[in-house]
């Protein structure tokens, strides 16, 4: 596993240590779960986004592909 550093302001660090207290997790845990969430979600709109492309130059796609 890698290590990465995250500078964060007093308040945010606050607001972490709260939301980690209040659900008896590690700070190191809660932002875990958040990264990991964040990436489905643009994973998600990426793949959204390519197959409206897709969808939009289908023609085009399959006369290069010709």
């Amino acid at each position: 596993m890698h290590q990465l550093t995250v500078s964060l302001d007093p308040a945010t660090r606050q607001a972490l240590d709260d939301l980690a207290d209040a659900q008896d997790r590690s700070a190191e845990e809660v932002v875990l779960e958040a990264v990991h969430r964040c990436l489905r979600e643009e994973a998600l709109a990426v793949r959204a986004v390519a197959e409206r492309l897709a969808g939009a130059h289908a023609d085009l796609l399959r006369r290069l592909g010709e």
